[in-house]
């Protein structure tokens, strides 16, 4: 998936789906079922065994009608290895302008992880595509809805805490994309095989996303 298609599945269902320690043998049942719940976007996190291989064996697989990216990128070594290996856009849980330059330098989407108002100025100056406030989960909706007072310019993603109770209130705020992950990358389940479960879960999402 090129990058203005991917960019209009973010907008499209405003779910990024975070991929966290699934098995190799498991990743191709998960991506099947996200796309089957109407989930077109999912990150493979580097700290996750097997990441590279998997996002090579995702862009195979579904890259024609999914958008493959890495998560948990620290750095512009984990960057460039992640963008060799596959993924199309990139998001971090800190903030590295480094990383943040040489994926704007090749047009790769970037969504880096942010704190403080000082942070997301930066990140956003810097060249981020959106910035992902981090740990949402901890500060709260909130939070994130006083951010976007002063700083209503700079697009925003929420990742953490996420659910379908509160997913519209986090839409509702102006929120450009959420990153939602255990909540729907229930590891017990797709570990008996249970895929059916996540794509339910993906659909659930959307239906409260969208009211």
């Amino acid at each position: 998936m090129q990058r203005e298609q991917g960019i209009k599945e973010i907008e499209r269902t405003r779910i990024i789906a975070i991929v966290r320690g699934v098995k190799e043998q498991h990743i191709v049942g998960v991506a099947d079922a996200l796309f089957e719940g109407g989930v077109t976007v999912m990150e493979v996190t580097l700290n996750t065994p097997g990441a590279l291989d998997m996002i090579a064996g995702l862009q195979s697989h579904c890259g024609e009608r999914m958008y493959i990216g890495a998560g948990t990128v620290l750095d512009l070594d984990d960057a460039k290895r992640a963008v060799a290996a596959g993924a199309s856009f990139i998001v971090t849980p800190n903030l590295d302008e480094d990383v943040i330059r040489w994926c704007k330098a090749e047009e790769i989407p970037i969504f880096p992880g942010a704190m403080t108002p000082t942070e997301i100025v930066k990140a956003w100056k810097a060249g981020a595509t959106a910035v992902k406030v981090f740990p949402s989960a901890s500060l709260g909706l909130p939070y994130i809805k006083e951010l976007m007072g002063p700083l209503d310019h700079i697009p925003m993603m929420a990742v953490g805490g996420v659910t379908e109770s509160n997913i519209k209130q986090f839409l509702d705020i102006g929120c450009y994309g959420l990153g939602i992950g255990g909540s729907l990358i229930n590891l017990k389940e797709i570990e008996a095989g249970n895929f059916a479960w996540v794509k339910e879960k993906a659909a659930s999402l959307l239906a409260a996303a969208r009211g």
